[in-house]
C-alpha cells in the first residue's frame, strides 16, 4: 500500500484516514513527550529556514547530476521549513522519530490554517473547496516525499529514478513557496 501512495503521480489528497491517523499519533507524540510546546527562538527558527533554503537550491543544483540526492534534499527542504512552521506555532519536534512526527503534525496542527492562507489566494467563497483540496494536497505530497525518501534507494528502478527525482523536486518547490506564504501570516 505504501510503495502506491509514494508512486502515484495523479491528483493527492489527504484521505480521511491518513488524517485519523494522524491525530490519534498527536495524542501519543504528546503523551510520550516526543513533540512540546516550545517558547519561539528566532536563531532556531533561521536555522531551520536556512536549512530548507538551503537545501532546496541543493535540490536544484544536484537535479541533472544525481536522482537520488535530487529527492533526499528535495525531501529536507520541506521537513527544515515544516519543523520552522511548526516552531512558529510554538512546537519544537524532539530526537525521536522526527520524519513521521512532522508529517502527522502539520497534518493536525497546519491543515486548516493552511486552508485558510491559501483560501486568501481564492477571489470568491465558491473556490473556498479548491483551497481546501490544495491544503490537503501540499500535506500529503510532504507525507509521499517522507516515504519515498525511504523506499528510493532500494526498491526503485534506474529508469523510474529520473522522473521520480523531478516530482519531488517539484513538489518541494511549491511545498517551501506555500509554507513560506504561511510563515509570514503566523503571528
Amino acid at each position: 500500500m505504501v510503495q502506491n501512495d509514494v508512486h502515484r503521480s495523479d491528483s493527492i489528497v489527504l484521505s480521511p484516514q491518513r488524517i485519523h491517523e494522524a491525530q490519534a499519533n498527536m495524542k501519543r507524540y504528546v503523551s510520550e513527550g516526543l513533540i512540546k510546546k516550545q517558547i519561539f527562538r528566532e536563531e532556531i527558527f533561521n536555522v531551520f529556514m536556512d536549512n530548507s533554503n538551503e537545501s532546496l537550491e541543493m535540490s536544484r543544483y544536484l537535479s541533472d547530476k544525481s536522482d537520488l540526492w535530487t529527492i533526499v534534499t528535495a525531501y529536507y527542504s520541506m521537513f527544515y521549513i515544516s519543523n520552522a512552521v511548526l516552531l512558529k506555532l510554538g512546537f519544537k519536534i524532539e530526537e525521536k522519530i522526527p520524519h513521521k512526527i512532522a508529517a502527522d503534525a502539520m497534518i493536525v496542527l497546519v491543515r486548516n490554517k493552511l486552508k485558510d492562507s491559501l483560501f486568501k489566494d481564492y477571489e470568491d467563497a465558491q473556490n473556498e473547496a479548491l483551497a481546501g483540496i490544495k491544503a490537503d494536497t501540499l500535506l500529503e505530497e510532504f507525507d509521499l516525499e517522507r516515504k519515498k525518501r525511504g523506499l528510493f534507494q532500494y526498491e526503485t528502478t534506474r529508469s523510474e529514478k529520473h522522473s521520480k527525482a523531478q516530482t519531488s523536486l517539484k513538489r518541494a518547490k511549491n511545498y517551501v513557496f506555500e509554507m513560506k506564504k504561511l510563515l509570514k501570516e503566523i503571528k
